[in-house]
């Protein structure tokens, strides 16, 4: 992969400016943070050499000062909305975050539960599940004409009837899940309670896309409006900035919409208005951290084709509309893109019409490209598996697994555990490698080549299972399909 942003530099831009942003508002700042807090994958696809960790490295080094306070909607909640890149629910994804954070010596000071109501039976047992470890929960609650209706929002019957949160840090940092959240809302109510209790405090945004001082229509921001199709973001130049200072400056839709409003919100709480743009809200600093804007157009482009691929799966399994993989589809025709330009798709494709079975393509780092096709014994992604980390430890095209090894672990699936796939999958797989290595050399070089296919990307010329798509996303590969079944059941595992 060619680096094309440098990480070290982001660091340290970055955490200068969110200090010179405290200095600004004299001491309290409470800094809504978009995007993934911890894992960015997206930012690390579209940034080659922006690791999906860097928020919380950053954070690390100022975390004496810093205080985070998580945000859940009570809807989300009770709809058991899923965060799709890590496949869990957004209540788990909470909970998960808050031990990683912690874990790193971060303070979580609380979590808010925001639309909160009593009829919410869901959003009122996740509190209880939280206070029973000890977690400081507040409630946040649906104002009436949020966020048009200033005077009803700033008043005792708006933000007023909010939970204070209490915070001991000069930088909050709020953040969620996902988008929809309440990130936004939570900060201003908390300026609105400063301000009653005689504290100063103010607002920023740090969102990492769009990339506000790059081009409109620069692939990396075109990839933004790609990984937020379905919530109809959509990147323009900002009026604001534009008519204040000049200068040309990307946002997008919501931002520049929601701004007036915003900045009458702040007139009412703050009694003067510290922005004149929506552009000036954000500490965004990666757009001055790209250090070959060449590697970032081509990573972006692929990520294009990838999202479009993925609408499509979503698209036939009921979860996405088809009019959201045609607007992918006319994000890539903008990019002169077509699905032939994503190398993995070409050859798996070739190598299913030269077998005549499901097939899958792995490109290694060093750009060879390993496939593998469906059996009696494995799936086609647990074959290409297989024959990824044989490549990658320089073995010859032997049995790895011996059959007899295999065929036990098919008759436990069929025979006891009542499963109709007979094939084993990427987990199954990998488990009889591993016990294989202890007595084939082989075999336990191959296990040590796994970490090594993490940003690796992967097609299948069928959508996965379950179960195989789970291992693929922990093992770190970047995974397309094509958008159809591998077989004709209606329960697909």
């Amino acid at each position: 992969m060619k680096i094309g942003f440098d990480n070290d530099k982001y660091l340290q831009l970055q955490s200068q400016k969110i200090f010179e942003r405290v200095n600004e508002f004299g001491g309290k700042l409470y800094l809504e943070f978009g995007g993934k807090l911890f894992d960015d994958y997206h930012a690390s696809r579209v940034l080659p050499g922006f690791m999906p960790d860097s928020k919380v490295v950053m954070l690390s080094q100022m975390r004496d000062k810093v205080e985070i306070v998580f945000v859940i909607s009570a809807i989300d909640i009770a709809q058991n909305k899923l965060r799709s890149d890590v496949g869990i629910t957004y209540d788990e994804d909470v909970l998960r975050l808050y031990d990683l954070l912690t874990n790193r010596g971060l303070y979580v000071g609380s979590i808010v539960i925001s639309q909160f109501s009593k009829e919410n039976t869901s959003a009122v047992k996740f509190q209880r599940k939280l206070e029973s470890h000890g977690i400081k929960v507040y409630r946040h609650y649906h104002i009436d004409g949020y966020p048009s209706d200033v005077a009803h929002i700033v008043s005792e019957d708006g933000f007023g009837k909010n939970d204070y949160i209490e915070t001991t840090r000069n930088i909050v940092v709020v953040t969620a899940p996902g988008p929809g959240s309440g990130k936004m809302a939570t900060c201003l109510s908390q300026m609105y309670h400063d301000s009653l209790c005689g504290i100063k405090s103010g607002y920023a945004k740090y969102e990492t896309f769009p990339i506000w001082n790059l081009p409109l229509n620069h692939p990396v921001n075109i990839a933004y409006e790609a990984a937020t199709a379905d919530l109809n973001d959509i990147n323009m130049i900002d009026p604001w900035h534009m008519q204040a200072y000049g200068l040309s400056a990307v946002n997008y839709n919501r931002d520049v919409e929601v701004f007036p409003v915003l900045n009458a919100i702040f007139a009412k709480v703050l009694g003067n208005t510290p922005y004149k743009s929506p552009t000036d809200m954000g500490v965004n600093m990666v757009g001055y951290c790209i250090s070959d804007d060449d590697a970032c157009i081509e990573a972006s482009k692929q990520e294009i084709i990838r999202r479009y691929l993925l609408a499509k799966v979503a698209a036939r399994k009921g979860q996405l509309s088809y009019a959201i993989a045609d607007k992918l589809q006319l994000m890539m025709s903008r990019l002169n893109l077509e699905e032939n330009d994503r190398k993995v798709l070409v050859e798996a494709r070739k190598h299913e019409q030269m077998s005549g079975c499901h097939s899958a393509a792995i490109e290694l780092p060093d750009g060879r490209i390993a496939c593998g096709k469906k059996s009696d014994l494995l799936s086609s992604a647990a074959a290409t598996l297989l024959n990824a980390v044989k490549a990658l430890a320089n073995l010859p095209d032997v049995n790895l697994i011996a059959p007899s090894a295999l065929e036990p672990i098919q008759r436990l699936k069929t025979e006891s555990l009542g499963d109709i796939a007979t094939e084993l999958r990427c987990d199954e797989a990998l488990i009889a490698l591993t016990v294989s290595a202890s007595v084939n050399p082989m075999a336990g070089l191959a296990v040590e080549q796994l970490t090594k296919l993490r940003g690796c990307q992967m097609h299948l010329t069928t959508i996965p299972s379950h179960a195989d798509a789970k291992i693929l996303r922990k093992l770190g590969l970047q995974v397309t399909s094509d958008d159809k079944y591998s077989c004709k059941q209606v329960y697909f595992s």
